[in-house]
């Protein structure tokens, strides 16, 4: 049976990768703040793309809901999106810390919030969350980074635990190196030989 499953960070990497596989069989709609990114990874793989910047709560509500409204349901979600940041924390500009606190924590928690509602009412539903092996292990100048996937452990071991009554599942995925365009995008060259 189909599903409609909702990715975050659809437009690029593993988001990309996750959508160009379930988009063969299931419903899938994809999120991502870039709208030109979206509508060709959409394209490609005959699925549906909404903008939204899931640090936005006021916007992620409204992008679930129209989705619900165009599908009736929502049996999983992804949440994929994130940030990195690295150096040493006094070196850290502010106001990327906030973006990445905001997308790759508070986003996660976003969209949960979001989804619940329907999955309870279905009594059905999975919430995957791509965390990171940064979330059990710490490293020097990845402060901000490794604090943000930590909350996304926590908040998914405290959430499976709340909603397994309503028969919602939340899983906690912690890949290691995977060769995605991340550092790319902030201009850092690292090597990703060991990388998937």
């Amino acid at each position: 049976m189909r599903k409609t499953i909702v990715i975050t960070g659809g437009s690029d990497g593993l988001g990309k990768s996750l959508t160009e596989y379930l988009s063969k069989e299931n419903d899938v709609i994809i999120l991502a703040t870039s709208e030109q990114k979206l509508y060709d990874v959409a394209n490609n793989n005959n699925c549906k793309y909404k903008v939204c910047d899931v640090s936005n709560y006021e916007l992620v509500e409204n992008t679930i809901s129209e989705i619900i409204n165009d599908f009736g349901k929502i049996d999983v979600l992804i949440n994929n999106a994130g940030l990195w940041i690295q150096e040493e924390l006094d070196a850290n500009d502010s106001k990327r810390i906030n973006d990445v606190v905001d997308v790759n924590l508070l986003g996660v928690i976003n969209c949960s919030k979001s989804v619940i509602p329907i999955m309870k009412k279905q009594r059905n539903g999975l919430i995957i969350n791509i965390n990171s092996q940064a979330g059990i292990n710490h490293k020097a100048e990845r402060v901000v980074y490794n604090a943000t996937k930590w909350g996304v452990t926590g908040f998914s071991k405290s959430l499976a635990d709340e909603v397994a009554k309503y028969g919602i599942r939340v899983t906690n995925l912690m890949p290691g190196m995977m060769k995605t365009d991340m550092f790319n995008k902030m201009n850092i060259e690292k090597n990703m030989a060991n990388g998937i």
